[in-house]
């Protein structure tokens, strides 16, 4: 499933127009994507919690020189999955 198959689950459950269901699909996911850059968690009952780990700095191999690469630390996005979502998916 892709976005626009998410558009058209939206659109065929509230109708609308096709451009309407786009739009949600497209807001939803802009909202959760602020709130992971701002540093907030987000939690969808049922679903999981989509929050941002900190990774810290390390030494790399380029696998194809085998020379030694610095990687500078940086956030992750991360997903946790709720019990309902595991459950559901066994």
């Amino acid at each position: 499933m892709n976005k626009a198959d998410l558009a058209n689950a939206v659109h065929a459950k509230l109708g609308g127009t096709k451009v309407q269901a786009e739009e949600v699909v497209e807001t939803i996911i802009s909202e959760i994507v602020s709130a992971l850059k701002a540093g907030k968690e987000v939690s969808v009952a049922g679903l999981g919690i989509f929050s941002t780990k900190q990774r810290a700095a390390r030494t790399a191999r380029n696998p194809r020189t085998g020379e030694s690469v610095q990687v500078s630390a940086m956030r992750v996005p991360k997903f946790r999955a709720a019990k309902a979502l595991k459950d559901a998916v066994k």
